[in-house]
């Protein structure tokens, strides 16, 4: 068996204290001046704004003749026969390009249900035998409160993919349990008339999780 190595004299312990010490004592010094140096460079991080409450909102923008029910409003406006004579159908009529000509009791409808001009007519959707309903492909009257049905008899792949959530908004509670689902309907977001969804603000983009330096422009002279 080897012998043991002798211990250090009191010479060499002290030399090695000292060299621990320097070594601690240096690398102190290095942490403070790393930490200085970020601190000089950390700029403040701007303020995040809050977001608009508007792009929060769970209120469609628009409401239809159901959702009007429902809050008990003021249905005048939907009374048809207030104006029009019962079992005698309204007379359409047409400018010399075959476009409707609105009635000006009308004046605030603008007809543009597609481009290509062929769903210019109100009783395709309408029920020209009883105002009060409407009329799907195959003659069947529903009524207002059932608009899907109507848009589904000619946009079938978009009735598809809302029943199955995919098309519009749905809300509500996964767990069934706990409450229903609210489903939106097809005049929530489109106006029947003029279908085509007006253009709208888009929502802010995230914030990064840290600061980002501005890019600068390059030096035209580079």
């Amino acid at each position: 068996m080897d012998p043991l190595p002798p211990l250090p004299d009191g010479r060499n312990r002290a030399r090695t204290g000292y060299v621990l010490g320097g070594l601690a004592v240096l690398f102190v010094a290095l942490a403070m001046l790393f930490l200085s140096t970020m601190r000089e460079h950390v700029k403040p991080r701007k303020a995040i704004p809050l977001v608009d409450t508007k792009f929060l909102a769970t209120t469609p923008w628009r409401q239809t003749y159901a959702d009007l029910v429902k809050a008990k409003a003021d249905l005048s406006d939907y009374d048809c026969y207030g104006c029009h004579e019962k079992n005698k159908p309204p007379t359409l009529r047409f400018d010399e390009n075959q476009k409707i000509i609105v009635p000006q009791e009308h004046v605030n409808i603008v007809m543009g249900h597609g481009s290509h001009g062929r769903n210019n007519l109100c009783f395709n959707c309408h029920n020209d035998k009883n105002l009060t309903t409407l009329q799907v492909r195959d003659g069947r009257e529903i009524g207002f409160d059932n608009i899907p049905q109507l848009c589904g008899t000619c946009h079938g792949p978009n009735y598809r993919d809302w029943e199955a959530g995919a098309h519009g908004r749905t809300s509500g509670y996964w767990d069934r349990s706990k409450g229903d689902i609210v489903r939106l309907s097809c005049a929530n977001c489109h106006n029947p008339h003029s279908p085509r969804i007006p253009t709208r603000e888009p929502a802010p983009g995230p914030h990064a999780l840290r600061a980002v330096e501005e890019s600068k422009p390059h030096d035209a002279a580079h």
